[in-house]
């Protein structure tokens, strides 16, 4: 497939699934009719005619500010395809986060879904000319006499885009609370989409179901660009993830793939699967003999697939990493899940491999034609700062030299950022964040993310997070309140202070569990309650700056 393209440009790669399958389903909302490539082509082109007369030129960057949609790919691609430079903004940014983005990147347009115009109603900029309608693609707001979106036209030019031109510029809320613009070329996300394909080949019979968003990287590269490569079609919701939206959209799409973060299939593990092993007493016991704790895993599997629409046959999750117990039941349930690794750095994806070659507890190898390796590694665990290098791998920060320098150095190796160990089959271990990591009385290198997947092991433990305060290791754990409450219903209602004890206990057990189950120096001095869920990230990942 990678052979048949010539350029790895988004224009090429459209033009070659449109001369191949231009009739095949391409985008649609869950329960709609999709648009076929060729119909999808048309729009796109029509639109780059709308940006022209919009004064974008080559090289001008134009901002996509929404949720996920069909139109969504629509508007990417005609600011991509006449060499303007896309800048996707998370949904979940404040007014500051786009107000700065904007600002930092110097957008002279934008496209917008209707719900979040109220983001950018007090933004002024003299570069932002023009805000578009993401639903309709009619004008918000123009300084530019402009006529309506006219879906016949067509651009009065044709654009000669190259491989290493700049092809979006991509901001990270990530966990450090400083935004940086990753500058990501054609060539370092179609590259990248092309060795995901390499991994789990797609055709024109897949159906993807869109749950993250489009905007961040791993979306964007595995859940946009690889479907095209394919010709697979891709199904949007029109409202956020919840059971109640997801259930019903994985019963009538029947989804071959899906792209997930760990957050989700924990929570289905630890608020499902787990509490129907709990409930009876003989299921209980035997839960506890790993023969029939396999048996019951594979039972409960089977009915996990079916919910999924039983046609699944990629369940990626990446983005963070994964509790072992979530990652054992899946294994021993045989449920189709592949562990990837990556960033938006590196277009994202590093390391992975197929549901077939999952390794557990591993990212699986680097991808092809990528290299990885650990950078001075410590001479007992082997354990490193990861190193990569290759054609995924960004331009640099925009506008920041300096950050730039920091992460690569002068013969293109990007600095990760993060721990990790190869074993002798080249499989990939992450051990967690280099600037987490705590370094113990004794200079021991102490990694809260393992302890903080011990601690959400435990019962009633929504998610937790582990840092040093005054020399000692002191958890914040955030419980499942409802099924608490549920537990102790009589006790609250009898008397406040006996639940408030109640709780007290369970901290206290909670406490003992994790210290019985970690390493000498990983052991937790303080268990804090934490009243409201954590902040998190695109990929549901804690925002730990928040809290550190």
């Amino acid at each position: 497939m990678e052979e048949i393209i010539q350029k790895l440009t988004f224009p090429a790669l459209f033009n070659e699934t449109i001369r191949r399958c231009g009739k095949s389903r391409a985008y649609a909302f869950v329960g709609e009719e999709p648009i076929t490539y060729e119909e999808a082509g048309r729009k796109i082109q029509a639109l780059s005619a709308f940006l022209e007369k919009a004064d974008i030129h080559p090289g001008d960057r134009v901002a996509l500010l929404s949720t996920n949609m069909p139109n969504w790919p629509l508007a990417y691609f005609s600011v991509t395809f006449m060499g303007a430079v896309i800048v996707p903004i998370l949904p979940d940014f404040s007014v500051t986060e786009v107000a700065n983005v904007l600002e930092h990147s110097g957008a002279r347009a934008i496209f917008i879904s209707s719900g979040l115009v109220s983001r950018i109603e007090g933004f002024r900029s003299e570069n932002l000319k023009t805000v578009i309608s993401l639903e309709d693609f009619s004008i918000v707001s123009s300084e530019k006499n402009l006529s309506g979106f006219d879906p016949g036209a067509t651009p009065s030019q044709n654009y000669d885009v190259k491989e290493d031109d700049l092809a979006a510029i991509i901001y990270t809320s990530g966990t450090t609370g400083r935004s940086k613009g990753v500058m990501l070329t054609h060539k370092n996300i179609t590259f990248n989409a092309f060795k995901g394909y390499k991994i789990q080949p797609v055709d024109e019979n897949d159906r993807f179901l869109s749950v993250l968003p489009l905007s961040h990287t791993y979306e964007n590269t595995l859940g946009l660009i690889l479907p095209l490569i394919g010709g697979s079609c891709v199904y949007y919701l029109r409202k956020p993830p919840t059971p109640p939206v997801l259930m019903p959209a994985l019963e009538l799409v029947k989804p071959t793939v899906m792209l997930t973060v760990p957050l989700i299939m924990e929570k289905v593990y630890f608020n499902k699967i787990l509490p129907a092993f709990r409930e009876k007493l003989i299921l209980k016991l035997l839960y506890k003999i790993p023969i029939f704790r396999k048996l019951l895993h594979l039972a409960a599997g089977k009915k996990l697939y079916k919910t999924f629409g039983g046609n699944l046959k990629f369940f990626g999750i990446g983005g963070a990493k994964l509790n072992r117990s979530a990652e054992q039941f899946l294994s021993e349930a045989k449920f189709p899940y592949a562990i990837g690794y990556g960033l938006t750095e590196t277009s994202p994806l590093l390391a992975g491999a197929n549901p077939s070659k999952t390794v557990f507890l591993s990212t699986g190898p680097a991808i092809e034609d990528i290299e990885l390796k650990i950078n001075n590694p410590d001479k007992k665990t082997g354990e490193g700062e990861i190193w990569a290098r290759g054609a995924t791998v960004m331009k640099g920060y925009y506008k920041e030299p300096e950050m730039t320098a920091e992460v690569l150095t002068p013969d293109g190796w990007f600095k990760t950022g993060d721990l990790g160990v190869l074993d002798k089959n080249n499989n990939l271990f992450i051990r967690g964040r280099l600037k987490n990591m705590i370094v113990g009385a004794s200079g021991e290198n102490i990694y809260p993310e393992e302890i903080e997947s011990v601690i959400n092991n435990f019962r009633f433990v929504v998610e937790s997070l582990v840092v040093q305060q005054k020399g000692k290791l002191v958890a914040y754990v955030h419980l499942n309140m409802e099924e608490l409450e549920k537990k102790y219903q009589n006790l609250k209602q009898d008397m406040s202070d006996k639940y408030e004890e109640k709780k007290e206990e369970l901290l206290a057990e909670l406490k003992e569990y994790v210290n019985s189950q970690v390493n000498k120096f990983s052991q937790i001095q303080k268990v804090e309650l934490q009243p409201v869920p954590f902040q998190k990230t695109a990929t549901l990942k804690i925002k730990r700056f928040l809290y550190t």
